[in-house]
């Protein structure tokens, strides 16, 4: 999922497919094939520089052939995917080892090479897939190019789509949004939610993984690495841990997104890029839980849902969102655990409460429109009460958790999770 040309969006539509029983074998031998063919590809095209269709042509078109065996659309689509996954580790300048594709797949040209009719996917060679379910809202709009993989003993077939970009509307206030390792607070000077993260649940099958490794390793060698048994259980292991944090960051995501465009708010957010830098100085559990909770997923998936939901979105610095006050623009002192206090005005809350109201205030500067400065009880008051008693402001109700009890709105927008308001 990414942006395509000007006012259009391309997604990745997903089939569930399944081939004849008859052609099941042999469609996935030439899927492994095509793998291998393109691994080679990739590294021929990286180390020649051979980024266009007639210097990969010349260079790999006989070996899919004689070597690999491809039929001949195949073998072209294949230098085509090759060509493609060679720029995009070209152009990133933290790019790490050589890329290499894992799972049997098979990239499929539209018309060409596949079509889809009568509830079934036809494939070059005569290869016929049954549809077993897909999204069928954007069956209204072209296909493009589609990838057919072969995971988890499931065939998964990824077709291209490009459909209208919808237009931004004109937001009528901001929903910010600050993320830390237990927890993604999302809300604003009304209202406030706290969406749980997923962490927990990824680190405990994270320490699977790590149990496992080190009850088959010695101080000689890794003997995980020479049983395959084990070593697939560990793969799965991390793999499950990384499909959580997909799943959250995915399901999250729509949430907020969803409760911005309902209540036409913009979504502010952190930019928290070059955080990973960082982590090196913090302690080992908690630079784990950030590692896991994989912050850029669930930024991707919010800006990307704003992307296809029309909703406009605001990064901000992150500098001294949860130190200073929102009110005077003081430095705040610690006051008790994740509790942060301005000693020139009162203002008293919750860390993340302030990182919310400092995000507000920065996006709606930012925006150009006015900003309402939050209100917050004063430290001291010298003004009697009726009983002759000066007022403790430490002793009376907090007007945040006046306001978000207040917030039907919000209610309304997440009904099947509980307000949580602040102290």
């Amino acid at each position: 999922m990414s942006s395509g040309r000007e006012g259009q969006l391309t997604l990745a539509i997903k089939m569930r497919v399944s081939p004849e029983p008859a052609s099941y074998q042999e469609l996935i031998g030439l899927m492994r094939r095509y793998r291998e063919a393109l691994n080679h590809a990739i590294n021929v095209v990286i180390e020649n520089r051979a980024l266009s269709l007639s210097k990969a042509h010349r260079l790999l078109y006989k070996v899919f052939k004689e070597r690999y065996g491809l039929p001949s659309k195949v073998a072209q689509d294949c230098y085509r995917e090759a060509i493609a996954i060679a720029k995009s580790w070209l152009s990133n300048h933290s790019r790490g080892n050589m890329p290499r594709v894992m799972a049997p797949r098979i990239w499929l040209s539209n018309s060409y090479s596949y079509r889809v009719r009568g509830g079934y996917v036809e494939l070059l060679g005569g290869y016929k897939l049954r549809i077993i379910g897909w999204d069928k809202r954007y069956d209204v709009y072209p296909s493009g190019d589609a990838i057919l993989l072969f995971r988890d003993g499931k065939f998964i077939l990824e077709v291209s789509k490009r459909v209208p970009k919808p237009a931004k509307y004109i937001p009528s206030g901001v929903l910010a949004v600050d993320i830390n390792e237990k927890e993604i607070v999302v809300g604003n000077s009304r209202v406030e939610h706290r969406f749980e993260t997923a962490v927990e649940r990824a680190q405990h099958y994270k320490r699977l993984a790590e149990y496992l490794q080190k009850k088959y390793s010695s101080t000689r060698y890794n003997a995980w690495l020479r049983r395959k048994s084990i070593k697939r259980r560990i793969s799965r292991f991390h793999s499950k841990a990384k499909r959580i944090i997909e799943d959250w960051a995915k399901k999250t995501s729509h949430e907020i997104v969803a409760f911005a465009k309902r209540h036409q708010y913009a979504v502010a957010r952190e930019d928290l890029t070059g955080l990973v830098e960082n982590l090196r100085k913090l302690p080992k559990e908690h630079k784990v839980g950030l590692t896991i909770l994989s912050y850029r997923r669930l930024e991707h998936w919010i800006d990307w849902q704003c992307e296809k939901n029309g909703v406009p979105v605001i990064t901000l610095n992150p500098r001294g969102t949860s130190s200073t006050c929102p009110k005077c623009c003081s430095k705040l002192v610690e006051n008790s655990y994740r509790r942060l206090s301005c000693p020139r005005c009162g203002l008293e809350a919750d860390r993340d409460t302030i990182a919310i109201m400092n995000i507000e205030k920065i996006a709606i500067s930012k925006m150009g429109g006015p900003l309402a400065a939050p209100t917050a009880p004063q430290r001291t008051d010298v003004s009697p009460n009726r009983c002759g008693e000066p007022v403790n402001p430490l002793k009376q109700p907090s007007p945040f958790r006046a306001e978000r009890r207040s917030a039907s709105a919000f209610n309304e927008g997440f009904a099947c999770y509980e307000l949580e308001s602040r102290s």
